[in-house]
């Protein structure tokens, strides 16, 4: 062998144990989980399952959605934190990165700290139901109904500080109503006693709705959204019922835990945000009034911040708790 040839060995070799750089060409070297931290049935599994389809045919590997709810979704985002694997991803949400640095006094992860965020996936509009034995047929018949009926009327979420308890207590507070709040597990639990009348109302995500208002299961007499939805063309907005200004949307987004090789972040992002920006997922998503973004990580940076400037008033104001507390 040839000096030559000895000092391009030499050289390959080094530039293959340079951190991350090998490992960015095969990776990922086996499926990527998708960890969403919240029970099935609710607008978050349908968001990662479109994202990890999609995904899952450019990446290299599979990508699983696994479900894995509880303390708010504190305990997932703690695990993924924890991650060492290379491998393992998460969808963070508006409850766990802007909402939960509020109502916890302690939280088992930093949402700036210990995650890279990769792309905003989806805006999910939050919709206004209730039972349809209830006799209202919209939003200015039920809070003139449950002023009538202080404390009497009760309403679901899928915990507290989740999304749709903060949808609720952002009409309680500008509607200046009093109703009682039942937190539950998980969106899948609470609508299934909704729609059973054990529960008045809830404000949850279009895409878990829209079937059971279709189906009569559920009455929308509101929509969290600046302009009225096609999927809903005869339900009213909070502001056009008399509240200007209101807006209520949840989002979605892909995080992986910052410790991850920034080779295979930027790999990430360049795929998360293709697969968001398909026709297929748009599509997908639109189908359930959700809205695809698919931006740079420094864009969803950004709105994270602007997300938990937003919030940190209106939960003070609020006096939101952890289940428990």
């Amino acid at each position: 062998m040839t000096r030559r040839q000895l000092l391009v060995g030499a050289a390959a070799s080094a530039i293959a144990c340079l951190p991350g750089l090998a490992w960015a060409d095969t990776w990922p070297s086996k499926p990527l989980r998708l960890v969403v931290p919240f029970a099935p049935g609710g607008s978050s599994e349908i968001v990662a399952r479109a994202l990890a389809g999609e995904m899952a045919k450019t990446i290299g590997q599979n990508v699983f959605v696994e479900n894995k709810p509880g303390a708010a979704g504190n305990i997932a985002m703690q695990e993924v934190a924890n991650s060492t694997d290379e491998h393992t991803l998460i969808l963070g949400h508006i409850g766990t990165l802007a909402v939960n640095p509020y109502i916890f006094a302690k939280l088992p992860y930093d949402p700036n700290k210990d995650f890279a965020p990769i792309t905003l996936v989806a805006k999910v509009p939050s919709l206004y139901v209730v039972h349809p034995d209830l006799p209202v047929k919209n939003l200015k018949e039920f809070i003139a109904y449950a002023k009538s009926k202080p404390g009497q009327l009760n309403y679901g979420s899928a915990g507290n500080g989740s999304a749709g308890h903060l949808a609720f207590e952002y009409l309680k507070m500008i509607t200046e109503t009093f109703m009682v709040h039942v937190p539950y597990r998980g969106t899948g639990p609470m609508l299934t006693d909704l729609m059973a009348g054990r529960l008045d109302a809830a404000a949850v995500g279009a895409p878990a709705l829209l079937q059971f208002i279709k189906a009569g299961k559920l009455r929308c007499i509101a929509t969290g959204t600046s302009a009225r939805l096609p999927q809903l063309p005869d339900v009213a907005t909070v502001a056009e019922q008399g509240f200007k200004g209101f807006e209520m949307t949840q989002w979605y987004g892909l995080m992986a835990p910052s410790k991850m090789a920034k080779a295979n972040i930027d790999k990430l992002e360049k795929e998360a945000m293709a697969a968001t920006r398909t026709k297929l997922v748009q599509d997908k998503l639109s189908q359930d009034s959700a809205l695809a973004v698919g931006d740079t990580r420094a864009e969803f940076e950004a709105f994270i911040k602007q997300e938990q400037a937003r919030w940190k008033p209106v939960i003070a104001r609020a006096q939101i708790k952890p289940d428990g507390l």
